[in-house]
């Protein structure tokens, strides 16, 4: 796992106003609500920044030739944290651009320097900023200096920093995922220790108590309090580099779907194995695709025929099974529930790859009834698995299929920050959408954060016996 520390040797600190790009004007800036749910930014090596839970777009540096790949994205802040107004990226040469309200104090731009940059902080006590080199080196502007990890002989490179939200401390995060921490700054998880096809490229603090990483194809991770508001897009045109906080709506946009539309489920049982050639239905946007019956078996023999059917609005889902292995598995730690699903994902993934299916898109862990063991934590280690080795594999989201009042049987008081599909009979998907999460929470069940992206609403969709289904 990612190690934590909580002091550091004392290296040079260059402090003040360097030659660096201009600042960037001051374009349209939201103001913060005082109702704002922390939120986050991410940006690409080419400059180009996304926006995620309802902050604004400031501008970035997408379609500007650079003299260096951009690799960092700070907010600007204050007392309360983030304030949403405005954001620094830096590039890998220290240069610094400044977009919104955010002030220009200096950068590295015009100095040779031992490493490349690779991040960027801001002080929300002072207003600057720190930046931090990949040996560790940090570099400090309108902004006091706290510890770094520039004497230290690392096993592999810092890529990102973030501060906390009183500037009292702050986080050097690397690319194995391990996590430093400095001054007050607190330790919530690392995805130390995991197999990851995508490198580990940015972090970002939400609040005291959590915080958010995000691999280069922008699959973003949550830990602590920190909620999930969705992915990058599964391709995108350069990696994302940096991840930056901000007072959004806490609204998650859907990363599988366009909100509004409607389409099915299905599995083997609506397509007549072996020869698989039943009509499915037409007129669908959602296509949402059984790959295998239970973990780590059962495969669906009509998958392919079934994911050329669904098209482009391909998700991919593994009906989920209670079971222990104990052969390691990455991030696990030896428990023997947690290497069962990792393994269900990573046969699952393997499946949908032998028959020609193409498995970068959104999956689903269907997690019902009957199936499961009476030790909820360990059931919580299978789900989280799963979870660990399809992000690993480089799927950006992997969400939970379960109903409102059945959660809290199967995995406890366990709520992992990522998407819902949730399986609620009403025939009213439009009002699933909106009530799920409190109609659940109100008879004493608490489901995932991540937000509800697709509601099951009927299971006699056409009059038929299908499934219906609709993006939220």
């Amino acid at each position: 796992m990612g190690a934590f520390v909580t002091a550091a040797s004392a290296v040079a600190v260059v402090s003040g106003a360097v030659a660096a790009p201009s600042p960037r004007p001051l374009t349209g800036v939201a103001p913060a609500s005082a109702q704002a749910v922390p939120a986050y930014w991410t940006v690409a090596s080419d400059g180009g920044v996304f926006t995620f839970g309802g902050l604004p777009f400031l501008g970035s540096m997408g379609g500007t030739r650079l003299a260096a790949p951009m690799v960092g994205i700070a907010p600007t802040s204050g007392p309360s944290g983030a304030d949403g107004k405005g954001y620094w990226t830096v590039a890998s040469d220290g240069g610094v651009f400044t977009f919104g309200s955010a002030p220009f104090y200096g950068s590295m731009g015009a100095v040779k320097l031992h490493k490349p940059m690779v991040g960027i902080a801001a002080d929300p006590a002072t207003g600057g900023y720190w930046t931090v080199a990949s040996d560790g080196g940090v570099f400090s502007f309108h902004a006091p200096f706290l510890g770094s990890m520039g004497a230290v002989k690392l096993t592999k490179p810092v890529v990102a920093m973030a501060a906390t939200p009183d500037g009292g401390g702050y986080w050097l995060f690397a690319s194995d995922g391990g996590v430093f921490a400095f001054g007050d700054a607190g330790y919530f998880g690392s995805l130390g220790g995991h197999a990851l096809v995508h490198p580990l490229a940015a972090i970002a603090a939400s609040d005291p108590g959590g915080y958010w990483l995000t691999d280069t194809n922008g699959a973003v991770t949550a830990f602590g309090d920190a909620g999930y508001f969705g992915s990058a897009p599964q391709h995108i045109a350069a990696p994302v580099v940096g991840i930056a906080d901000g007072p959004g709506s806490g609204v998650a946009a859907n990363g599988a779907y366009p909100s509004g539309t409607y389409g099915y489920d299905i599995s083997r049982f609506q397509d007549d194995p072996p020869t698989c050639n039943a009509p499915l239905p037409s007129g669908h946007t959602l296509g949402i695709v059984q790959v295998t019956g239970q973990s780590n078996g059962a495969s669906n023999p009509c998958l392919a025929h079934e994911a050329q059917w669904a098209g482009g609005g391909l998700n991919l889902y593994i009906f989920m099974t209670y079971g222990t292995d104990t052969t390691d598995q990455p991030g696990c730690n030896g428990d023997p529930a947690c290497n069962w699903g990792y393994e269900a994902g990573v046969y699952a993934l393997q499946y949908a790859l032998a028959q020609g299916v193409n498995p970068l898109v959104t999956w689903w862990l269907d997690v019902e009834a009957a199936n499961w063991s009476s030790n909820t934590a360990e059931n919580d280690q299978v789900i989280l698995g799963a979870v660990d080795a399809l992000r690993g594999d480089g799927i950006n989201n992997v969400g939970i299929y379960t109903s409102p009042l059945s959660w809290n049987g199967i995995a406890g008081n366990f709520q992992p920050a990522v998407p819902l599909w949730v399986a609620w009979y009403t025939g009213d998907p439009q009002g699933n959408c909106a009530n799920a999460v409190s109609y659940a929470a109100q008879n004493g069940d608490l489901l995932p954060t991540g937000g509800v992206w697709v509601t099951q609403y009927t299971d006699l969709a056409n009059g038929q016996s299908l499934d219906g289904d609709y993006a939220c």
